[in-house]
C-alpha cells in the first residue's frame, strides 16, 4: 500500500499570480512523492507553473488543455 497523495487543486478562475503563488504553498504542505493536479483558466498559467516546478524541483508530469483552461499533474520533489 502506497501512501502518496494526490490532491486535486481548483484554481480557476484566479489570475496571475495567484494559481503560482496558491500552487506553491499547497506543495510547500505536501511530502515529496505526492502529486498535485492543478486546474487553472489563467492563459499564463501555462508558462508560470512549468517555470515554477522548474525553480523549485517539482516534476510537471502533463500539462492537458481542458475546456477554457488547463490541467497540471505535477509530482512533488524531495
Amino acid at each position: 500500500m502506497s501512501d502518496t497523495v494526490e490532491i486535486i487543486f481548483d484554481l480557476r478562475g484566479l489570475k496571475c499570480p495567484l494559481p503560482v503563488l496558491r500552487s506553491r504553498k499547497k506543495l510547500a504542505a505536501l511530502k515529496a512523492g505526492d502529486i498535485l493536479t492543478i486546474e487553472t483558466t489563467d492563459p499564463l498559467a501555462v508558462i508560470d507553473i512549468a517555470h515554477m516546478c522548474n525553480e523549485d524541483g517539482h516534476n510537471l508530469l502533463e500539462t492537458t488543455a481542458v475546456d477554457k483552461g488547463h490541467r497540471f499533474r505535477i509530482l512533488k520533489g524531495g
